[in-house]
């Protein structure tokens, strides 16, 4: 039994949607939150059970018979929680389930040092995996293009993309790294601790998505640099909460470090197809209705 933690998410969905075609339906179980948001999953042959990684006990009976259970990392910190405590009773529970295995959406940046903040945590949680006990595989993803489209939304409105000193990304998409975790899931043992980075196949920093978007979009779009210091001013200015103040200079920082900038071919291995660009992205963009 392969258990997908998360499933009601966006990640946690897709990897779903992506592992029914390649193992057997009565192989697949997730862990959710809110049952009744699953209930088309249940009706495909997917096992549903309530579980919560803020309530530890309810992951045993969502963890039962799990040979392998996939821990989509949590966004407790968004909110004020903790997702290493959240991470560590997800383990926990995997152990106690007697699962074989554990697979970790990590991120390619995860690093101890790292000077975006929600690396630290990943790094921790890969050093809990690996004394866990069990055998484990951190899936190392990319930066999501989501993440990049969300930050240029505003700019996309005004003209203007403001921000400090940023370095290159390799923006990678939510759909290709649910297509390859659920590859990896479906080949048990594939990789041994954390993977290579799973990367599109280009790097691109926001002056050179702000041109890109330009061209397809059909309408100007200007890279303004400004300090970092201007920067939080700003956000403080917004009322943005100390904690999402941090992640957002983080990410600036941290890529102008040049942390995000790998580009492996990995991830078009496991898809046996190019990755989704940017390029790509962006026209969805100008796709959608207005």
């Amino acid at each position: 039994m392969i258990v997908v933690t998360g499933a009601t998410g966006q990640l946690g969905r897709l990897i779903v949607e992506k592992l029914i075609p390649r193992v057997p339906v009565d192989r697949v179980a997730v862990s959710v939150r809110d049952v009744r948001k699953a209930q088309d999953l249940a009706a495909r042959g997917v096992r549903v059970r309530e579980g919560d990684f803020a309530e530890p006990k309810s992951l045993a009976h969502a963890f039962e018979g799990a040979s392998q259970v996939l821990i989509v990392s949590s966004n407790a910190a968004a909110t004020g929680g903790d997702p290493l405590a959240q991470h560590r009773s997800a383990i926990e529970a995997a152990r106690a389930a007697g699962a074989r295995r554990i697979v970790y959406t990590s991120h390619m940046g995860a690093s101890r040092t790292s000077a975006f903040p929600p690396m630290l945590d990943h790094a921790e949680t890969e050093r809990m995996l690996g004394e866990s006990g069990l055998a484990w595989t951190s899936l190392r993803n990319g930066f999501y293009a989501s993440s990049a489209m969300f930050l240029l939304e505003k700019g996309l409105r005004t003209g203007v993309f403001e921000a400090p000193p940023d370095g290159k990304v390799s923006w990678t998409t939510h759909a290709d790294l649910a297509e390859a975790a659920a590859v990896i899931l479906a080949n048990e043992g594939r990789f041994d601790g954390p993977t290579p980075p799973l990367t599109a196949s280009e790097a691109l920093d926001f002056g050179e998505l702000c041109d890109l978007a330009s061209s397809i979009l059909g309408r100007p779009l200007r890279r303004s640099l400004v300090s970092e210091e201007e920067m939080a001013a700003k956000l403080t200015a917004s009322q943005m909460p100390a904690r999402p103040l941090a992640i957002s200079l983080g990410l600036y920082r941290a890529s102008h470090h040049g942390e995000f900038a790998a580009v492996d071919p990995t991830l078009r291995t496991l898809l046996g197809r190019a990755p989704t660009s940017m390029r790509e992205v962006i026209a969805q963009q100008r796709a959608r209705p207005a």
